[in-house]
């Protein structure tokens, strides 16, 4: 009778420590790997080599640092959009001569552009900006206005009034082929949002600039102070229908 109740005791101790090793093992094999996390970092959106681990201000240009998204490349460079075509609003709003337009209808359809973003009483990147588009309309030369056309779109359009928009583009020798666009918040707010240029602050938008053709149905998102020979080359690309893949760095 003692052995077998040995021997009873003996067998429970084993099924018990089997069953154990056996939860033990499953309970691992079930539990999700614990996930990295990852370090924030921030940089400028201007100068994409400045970069810090906390938000700041950018020494260069005072632009406020921007948190980099680990998914996404944060290089400012140009990129094609895979041949499809862009949901562009047909906004009605203003041009620098006070006339009423509708963007889509009497800017984009059909015509290959060419679209930044600024502000008149920016003093960090809108003025350089500018003063691309001016160096690259003189590139062009009569292609402006005929085979291409430039918009510019303020992103402060409560301040940006059609007569300070063409003493603005004034200052950079604008011609008939590049065309200011401003008007009331809501509807530049929606057009900027469908370009993918919404910022929450005017201070924060973009220095990137669009190259669309709209009849070929391609688009480009390129670094708006980018040397003028390689924007000139990638306009005529576009120009002529072809899939850009071209890319834009550096300054002029």
């Amino acid at each position: 009778m003692y052995r077998m109740t040995v021997a009873l005791i003996v067998c429970a101790l084993t099924f018990i420590g089997v069953q154990a090793q056996q939860h033990s093992h499953y309970d691992t094999s079930k539990t999700p790997a614990k996930k990295q996390r990852l370090e924030a970092t921030y940089s400028c959106p201007m100068h994409p080599d400045v970069t810090a681990k906390s938000p700041g201000r950018c020494p260069k240009c005072g632009m406020d640092l921007r948190v980099d998204k680990h998914d996404e490349t944060t290089t400012p460079v140009s990129h094609d959009a895979g041949g499809t075509r862009m949901n562009i609003p047909d906004t009605e709003l203003l041009d620098q001569n006070g006339r009423k337009i509708h963007f889509y209808t009497d800017l984009v359809k059909g015509q290959t552009v060419v679209i930044n973003f600024i502000f008149t009483t920016c003093t960090t990147i809108c003025p350089p900006l500018g003063a691309t588009f001016a160096r690259v309309q003189k590139e062009l030369g009569d292609k402006v206005g005929r085979d291409v056309r430039f918009i510019s779109i303020s992103v402060d359009p409560a301040t940006d009034t059609p007569e300070r928009l063409k003493a603005w583009g004034a200052k950079f020798h604008a011609g008939e082929g590049w065309t200011f666009v401003t008007g009331n918040k809501p509807e530049v707010d929606e057009l900027l949002r469908a370009l993918g240029a919404s910022s929450a602050r005017r201070e924060d938008h973009s220095p990137t600039i669009l190259i669309g053709n709209d009849a070929h149905g391609t688009w480009t998102r390129t670094y708006g102070l980018a040397n003028t020979s390689q924007l000139v080359q990638i306009i005529n690309d576009s120009i002529a229908g072809k899939t850009i893949t071209t890319t834009a760095e550096g300054s002029n």
